[in-house]
């Protein structure tokens, strides 16, 4: 009896345990989308109206991916048709990125939040084609794993209502390029291995030239772009691309065989207020059929669209700050959309979807256990503190200026190299970042790791890791002059190329001649001064409230000048010798564009990085700095090292000032222009000499010849002149007496003008 009861017992808790799941099912609040839903959602369905909302540039910002999985949820309430576009560059950017190649975090977090389609930028390249071909298989791979839980916890959860089971919201987003040339790149013997790799990871994420995606009614294409500037900005990239424009016009060829209703290009090329240098505009005006150009990689924030023809050219800036919107209408199937609507919509007061904050934890906590930790580090720890701002991001190089968030990350390379070389520590006569490379600025109050590896968070060295790492080369005294010209002259156009220093104090002043700009440049003693210190040489600055290293008062200038000479008495200043090799840091990617100076100048400017034997240097990754323990000393790293030995006194009060390490130097006198001339300045001078000489020659030659046929006319006319005019003894006259001083021609003379 006893053994009856038993299994009766057991029999009614199996099925218990079989039916409470559904009981539970039935009895929770169903948050998911219902029939009734469904119902309600597709008559909010228009055919004749397309929203579309569009990110570039988010630089690994995966902070923000909860604000813009709200927004995107609350625009397809209203427009349950909405696509969700990205233009490039979506990684490289914050530690998430730290993670690229083994997690693809930025990829399978757009799927999560409702990406549609994405394109590659050129920092996508940034840990070389093998470290891309890694990501795109591996976000594959746990797409697929994640789609598999996901059905398994909700099979059963839903068996009884499957219409009520939620979309699967691990399905990555589509990805387009339709000027990537794999064909070139691996019939290339040197890229082969490597294009072999990326194109099969592009073929396994299935990687389109184009997509077509169909709405209630319409038919949206989507093709990708990737840009000439974005190839030059990619030096690693080791991939062969065909012309923008003239793939754009074949892929849109190809699209209207489908008859889409819009034709739309996520393109990583950018805007530019030059407009020859502005290639989405350039390829809005050679390709008119498309209808929008969702505009990435030059991180431009358009609150007004750019319209060129019946092209609508959409931007919305950088690192997530905000999210574009673009609306699209037509009064009936057949016609042509038109824009109807543009935003740009803030996301930093935006509530975050706690299932996207959900997940982008696991990501995070990933990141600290993987990257962080072995470091010693953990990503929310506080280095330090500040007790003011520094610039920031979005303005650091648009202005010719010394910057003192370039001040504090160059002299953390210095402060950095002298831990990891110890003994070994050979003096560092400067260090220099480029404007380019900054993606994270301190802002007052805590400083934690993750701010400090924002500041220099893209690239990564040859061992695959995040970061580019610092690299020593050796420039003489004049080829440091060149370097100060890059960014007094070159900067300009490109200010990507805007330098920040340590160790070096140079003028520049923009009224002389183009690449003749740096006046006077100066080397500062190692050890001789604590970089953060404030400078004598610094005494005149400040005074102009928009540009504080602009100077143009007398006095002011008579202050930089004593304070310098106080400074070389002192020894704290040196001018460079041009005989003597000087040692100079700076990452990988800014150390080879040193290299290519001298080609991309023509040889104007000079820059051959030595090794500290005087040798040129080939191979950069060969002079890459390291820690003791051999890995690779990390800019980003160096910045965290810096702002750690800091500790509780916070931030130094020094760099809360300019410190004079570059002064623009207003002045239109002639003494300015003619202090300290570059080599570029004689030649120039040569050059108008000799165009004045060969000017003067010409208008000699001229003057004889018109006098010689204003002459042979009057000679003519029987009409002898003088030699200084009418008056006095004539040619003719000296002639006939036998005294001309044109003695060998005076039998022609005389035989022309017998009367």
């Amino acid at each position: 009896m006893l053994k009856r009861i038993l299994i009766g017992l057991l029999c009614i808790i199996v099925a218990a345990c079989l039916l409470l799941p559904a009981v539970l099912t039935f009895a929770e609040p169903v948050q998911e989308m219902g029939t009734e839903e469904s119902k309600i959602k597709d008559e909010k369905r228009d055919p004749n109206k397309l929203t579309i909302l569009f990110e570039h540039d988010m630089h690994s910002h995966l902070e923000r991916f909860p604000q813009i999985a709200t927004i995107i949820k609350q625009t397809k309430e209203e427009d349950p048709d909405t696509i969700v576009l990205d233009g490039g560059d979506f990684s490289m950017g914050t530690p998430y990125q730290t993670v690229f190649r083994t997690e693809a975090a930025e990829l399978r977090m757009m799927g999560f939040v409702g990406f549609d389609v994405t394109t590659l930028g050129n920092h996508e390249f940034d840990y070389r084609p093998q470290g891309l071909a890694d990501m795109l298989n591996r976000a594959v791979e746990s797409s697929r794993e994640d789609s598999k839980k996901f059905d398994e916890d909700n099979e059963f959860r839903f068996r009884f209502r499957p219409k009520d089971k939620p979309e699967n919201p691990y399905v990555l987003p589509q990805m387009v390029n339709s000027n990537i040339d794999m064909e070139a790149t691996i019939k290339d013997d040197k890229l082969k291995e490597k294009g072999e790799s990326l194109k099969a990871a592009l073929e396994n994420y299935g990687s389109k030239e184009y997509t077509i995606i169909e709405k209630k009614g319409k038919k949206i294409a989507v093709f990708g772009i990737f840009g000439k500037q974005s190839l030059e900005y990619a030096p690693e990239a080791a991939t062969e691309f065909k012309d923008p424009v003239n793939a754009a016009k074949a892929t849109v060829k190809k699209i209207k065989k489908e008859k889409p209703d819009v034709i739309i290009a996520v393109s990583h090329s950018g805007t530019s207020e030059d407009k020859e240098m502005s290639e989405d505009e350039i390829m809005a005006k050679e390709v008119p059929d498309i209808d929008v150009i969702i505009s990435g990689h030059s991180h431009t924030l358009l609150n007004e669209p750019i319209t060129v023809g019946s092209t609508t050219i959409g931007s919305c800036g950088a690192y997530c700050e905000n999210i574009g919107k673009i609306v699209l209408t037509r009064s009936k199937e057949g016609e042509k959309f038109q824009r109807q609507g543009y935003e740009v919509l803030p996301l930093a007061s935006v509530a975050s979807d706690e299932e996207a904050a959900r997940e982008l934890e696991k990501f995070k906590k990933l990141v600290d256990e993987e990257f962080f930790k072995p470091y010693g580090y953990k990503w929310d720890q506080v280095l330090t503190t500040s007790k003011f701002d520094f610039e920031p991001t979005e303005n650091l190089g648009t202005v010719q200026k010394e910057e003192r968030l370039g001040n504090i990350i160059s002299d953390s390379f210095i402060y950095a190299i002298k831990e990891a070389e110890g003994d070994k520590y050979s003096p560092v006569d400067a260090s220099i970042m480029n404007a380019g490379t900054v993606r994270g600025t301190f802002k007052k109050g805590p400083i934690t790791t993750a701010d400090a590896y924002n500041s220099l968070s893209i690239g990564s060295g040859p061992d695959g890791k995040p970061g580019y790492p610092l690299v020593s080369v050796y420039l003489n005294g004049d080829e440091l002059r060149a370097l100060a010209e890059v960014d007094a002259t070159v900067s300009e156009s490109m200010t990507e190329a805007r330098l920040y220093v340590s160790g070096l104090m140079y003028r520049i002043n923009p009224h002389r001649l183009f690449l003749n700009r740096v006046s006077e440049i100066y080397k500062v003693v190692p050890d001789a001064l604590d970089y953060g210190d404030p400078l004598p040489y610094a005494a005149g600055i400040g005074k102009d409230s928009e540009n504080p290293s602009r100077v143009w008062k007398k006095e002011d200038l008579k202050a930089i000048d004593a304070g310098t000479e106080d400074m070389i008495k002192s020894g704290g200043l040196q001018k460079p010798d041009k005989g003597k090799l000087y040692r100079v840091v700076g990452d990988l990617y800014a150390c080879q564009m040193l290299g290519l100076v001298t080609d991309k100048s023509k040889g104007l400017l000079s820059i051959v990085p030595k090794d500290k034997d005087g040798k040129e240097i080939k191979d950069f990754e060969k002079q890459i700095i390291r820690r003791p323990d051999g890995s690779e000393l990390k800019e980003w790293y160096a910045v965290v090292r810096y702002m750690d030995s800091f500790g509780d006194n916070g931030v130094p009060a020094a760099y809360e000032k300019l410190q004079g390490r570059k002064i623009l130097e207003d002045v239109g006198s002639v003494s300015a222009y003619l202090k300290n001339p570059s080599k570029i300045f004689w030649l120039a001078l040569g050059v108008v000499i000799l165009a004045i000489a060969v000017v003067a020659l010409i208008i000699t030659l001229i003057v004889k010849l018109i006098m010689g046929f204003t002459g042979a006319a009057r000679r003519r006319r029987n009409r002898p002149t003088g030699l200084f005019g009418p008056s006095g003894s004539s040619v003719y006259k000296a002639s006939t007496s036998g005294g001309t001083i044109f003695k060998h021609r005076k039998n022609q003379y005389k035989a022309r003008w017998r009367k």
